[in-house]
């Protein structure tokens, strides 16, 4: 009888130290799907591994430099898409990326990174305009342009950005879309937000916060 009870007392206590409570006040859930369902995974988890992370990119910024996955490596970034001569969202977009720019200008570790969905329009030369026109900071901010396949397939397969994709499954639609997406340092999505809300905003700072504590 006593063999059995320190058994039992074993078991239990190893099916203690496997389980793993999440504070889900302290700690941002991952973004696997184009659905938006926020998962708490705990590094102790087995689908830890797979979490879906940003695949690898190569864009061309404001100042025609290469900018690929790895510029973004180690530091958390919010992305976004818009395009030069949008009238209507994209300056709010561009506005309230400034305002998360100016709240972390002197933080190395946070990054921004805006996609042009109108590359055939938006050149180097235009975006760079944009850029002084919207006070972009270089060092802090990435406008690129590139390739529009490989623009719209990053949006839609990486950054789950397109709405009506998921509906029509037309590749040659374009993608317009007032969502900020917040990528960790291991290029997991860990938020997604309105752009043009500034409760939106504000959430979203909070969020930088909370994700700034993870090692």
């Amino acid at each position: 009888m006593k063999f059995n009870s320190i058994f039992f007392i074993f078991i239990f206590f190893v099916s203690c130290k496997k389980e793993t409570t999440i504070d889900k006040t302290k700690t941002l859930p991952f973004y696997n799907s184009a659905a938006f369902t926020p998962e708490w995974i705990a590094e102790s988890d087995d689908s830890y591994a797979t979490i879906h992370t940003i695949a690898p990119f190569q864009f061309t910024n404001q100042n025609s430099q290469n900018i690929t996955n790895k510029d973004f490596r180690g530091k958390i970034y919010i992305a976004d898409f818009f395009f030069t001569t949008c009238p209507s969202i994209c300056p709010i977009l561009a506005k309230n990326m400034r305002s998360i720019q100016e709240n972390y200008k002197e933080d190395k570790d946070i990054l921004l990174l805006s996609h042009s969905v109108m590359p055939w329009v938006d050149t180097v030369e235009k975006i760079k305009k944009y850029a002084l026109d919207k006070k972009v900071i270089d060092t802090k901010w990435h406008l690129v342009t590139g390739d529009r396949k490989a623009i719209y397939k990053i949006a839609r397969t990486s950054y789950f950005a397109d709405e009506d994709f998921k509906k029509t499954k037309d590749e040659s639609e374009f993608i317009h879309t007032e969502n900020f997406v917040l990528v960790d340092k291991k290029g997991r999505i860990r938020g997604v937000y309105n752009g043009t809300l500034a409760l939106d905003i504000r959430r979203l700072k909070r969020h930088i916060e909370i994700l700034k504590k993870e090692i």
